[in-house]
C-alpha cells in the first residue's frame, strides 16, 4: 500500500509539530479512503505490530508501526478500526504520536530532549498574573504544589514572576531536567513534547510522565487562565473545537507515559 500518512511525512520530517498547527494542516488535506478490513495486534520480533488485513502499518518513512507494549499497539488498532469511509488523522493522535517518535524523534532525540529543557527555563507555570485575586489565587493553589515537586525532582529552585518579563532560571536546574530526560524512550518523549506543547509548560509535562499528578488535575493545572477567561467572557464554538483536539492528544500522550494498570481476576 502507499503510505497513508504520506502527507504529513514532510511535516514529521521536522520533528514534534504543534497539535493545534497540525490538525488545521490536516484539516486542510483530502482524506484517503479506508482501504482494509480487518485490524489485529500480532507479537513479532521486538514487540507488538498492527496489521491491516495481516500487512504491517507502515510509518511514513516505510518503517515498521511497533511498539514495545501491547497495550499501545491495542490502542492504536483501535484508532485505525474506527476509521469508516475515509481515513482521518485527526482522529488518530497515538498513530501520529508513534510516526513523529519512529520517524523524527529517534534520530534526533538530543535535539527534542533540548528543547523541552528550554522550554522549562520558561516554563507557563513561572508566571503570574498580579491580578484580580481571586485568580491570584487560583494559580497559587494549582501551580505551586508542581512547582515544588519539580525542586526536589530536579534539585534546585524555580523563580516565580508576575507579568510577561523574561525569568531566567538556575542553569543547573534546567540541566538536570536535560539530563532526566534521557531516561526515556522515543516515543515517551514524544509524548513529553506533546504535552509540553499543549500546556506550555515541560513542568506539567515530566510530571505527567513520572505519575506526579493525575491526568485530570494537569490538564487542569494547564488550562486555569484558559478556564478563567470562558467563566468571564465564555468561549465561541472555534475555541471550543480546539481545546477538544487538544484534550485528545494530551490523553493519547498520556497513555504512552501512564501504562494502565493490568486487572488481575480472582
Amino acid at each position: 500500500m502507499r503510505d497513508i500518512f504520506e502527507q504529513i511525512a514532510e511535516d514529521i520530517a521536522k520533528g514534534p509539530a504543534d497539535p493545534v498547527e497540525r490538525a488545521k494542516q490536516l484539516s486542510r488535506r483530502e482524506l484517503p479512503k479506508r482501504f482494509y478490513e480487518q485490524v489485529r495486534v500480532e507479537a513479532v520480533e521486538g514487540g507488538y505490530a498492527v496489521l491491516l488485513d495481516g500487512r504491517s502499518v507502515k510509518t511514513p518513512s516505510r518503517k515498521q508501526l511497533m511498539f514495545d507494549e501491547e497495550y499501545l499497539a491495542e490502542a492504536v488498532a483501535a484508532e485505525w478500526e474506527i476509521q469508516e469511509e475515509n481515513i482521518d488523522p485527526i482522529t488518530m493522535p497515538l498513530t501520529r504520536i508513534a510516526h513523529s517518535a519512529i520517524d523524527a524523534v529517534a534520530d534526533r532525540f538530543s535535539e527534542v530532549a533540548d528543547e523541552v529543557a528550554r522550554y522549562s527555563g520558561n516554563d507557563y507555570l513561572f508566571y503570574r498574573a498580579e491580578a484580580p485575586q481571586e485568580l491570584v489565587k487560583r494559580q497559587s493553589e494549582a501551580w505551586d504544589p508542581v512547582v515544588a515537586w519539580g525542586e526536589e525532582m530536579f534539585e534546585g529552585q524555580f523563580k516565580l514572576t508576575t507579568g510577561l518579563i523574561h525569568q531566567q532560571q538556575d542553569e543547573t536546574v534546567t540541566a538536570n531536567i536535560r539530563e532526566g530526560l534521557n531516561q526515556f524512550t522515543p516515543l515517551e518523549l514524544s509524548a513529553i513534547h506533546t504535552i509540553t506543547s499543549i500546556s506550555g509548560s515541560a513542568l506539567l509535562a515530566l510530571a505527567a510522565a513520572h505519575g506526579a499528578f493525575s491526568e485530570d488535575e494537569i490538564w487542569k493545572f494547564a488550562h486555569i487562565d484558559e478556564d478563567w477567561n470562558i467563566e468571564h467572557w465564555g468561549q465561541d464554538s472555534e475555541a471550543a473545537r480546539v481545546r477538544r483536539f487538544k484534550n485528545e492528544e494530551f490523553s493519547a500522550a498520556c497513555l504512552i507515559l501512564n501504562k494502565p494498570e493490568v486487572q488481575v481476576e480472582a
